[in-house]
């Protein structure tokens, strides 16, 4: 099983990225979907998560009406779109799925990771 994030890059303050993650591998009959992000020096945190429905979404406090989590045209695939990014969003965004319908903000229940792509908002 992989996932595969991508959409990284480097952006001034205020600007936005479209970050994309599709899994592959294996025949998923449910999954839920997340995005989470570490930055220099510090833990991995959560930013985002959907379930299998799409219909529920959650979001990080300091991301919350910046960001928008939504289902691909494959059900085994996620994007985020971030908005008026801050500097202090620079990480690297992980992309991560469980074999379940509800979503967790919760490292830990994610079975399955990507590698990360590398966000870099300067100011």
């Amino acid at each position: 099983v992989q996932l595969q994030a991508f959409g990284g890059g480097l952006v001034q303050a205020g600007g936005f990225l479209r970050l994309s993650c599709a899994a592959s591998g294996s025949s998923f009959s449910i999954n839920a979907m997340g995005w989470f992000r570490q930055a220099p020096g510090k833990e991995r945190e959560f930013v985002s998560g959907i379930t299998w429905s799409g219909t529920s979404t959650y979001y990080a406090d300091s991301v919350k009406g910046r960001f928008t989590i939504s289902r691909g045209s494959a059900k085994n695939s996620v994007c985020l779109q971030t908005n008026s990014l801050k500097p202090e969003d620079t990480a690297v965004y992980y992309c991560a799925l469980r074999e379940l319908t509800t979503a967790s903000t919760r490292e830990y229940d994610y079975k399955y990771w990507g590698q990360g792509t590398l966000v870099t908002v300067s100011s």
